[in-house]
């Protein structure tokens, strides 16, 4: 099991277990938390699950994909060239564990 933290633009903030393998995204929509739509399921093609990964997480992530980035130049809150990503492309595994993400005001 992998830690998420999500941080709400009103400071709520939700901690969820998750099995390694599952996105933050998905992890995001199976425990109701607000502020993650992920319309497209996951295939980084809508936007809808834009977040902002906290400084200290992001040496640990993976490169961004051309997709990826090409998405997050649509988002509905702005973009920040180092924070943003799509979190259906961040996958959660003990190398990420306790990760922490600040979900923008908007999505849509």
């Amino acid at each position: 099991m992998t830690k998420v933290t999500l941080h709400q633009p009103d400071g709520r903030v939700d901690t969820l277990d998750v099995a390694d393998g599952t996105s933050v995204m998905r992890a995001a929509l199976t425990a109701s938390i607000p502020g993650i739509v992920g319309e497209c399921g996951g295939q980084a093609m809508c936007a809808t699950c834009h977040v902002y990964v906290r400084d200290e997480y992001l040496d640990q992530l993976p490169d961004m994909s051309e997709d990826e980035d090409e998405m997050l130049d649509c988002t509905a809150s702005p973009r920040d060239d180092h924070r943003s990503r799509l979190g259906c492309q961040i996958t959660l595994s003990t190398a990420l564990d306790g990760i922490e993400v600040d979900i923008p005001a908007t999505q849509i």
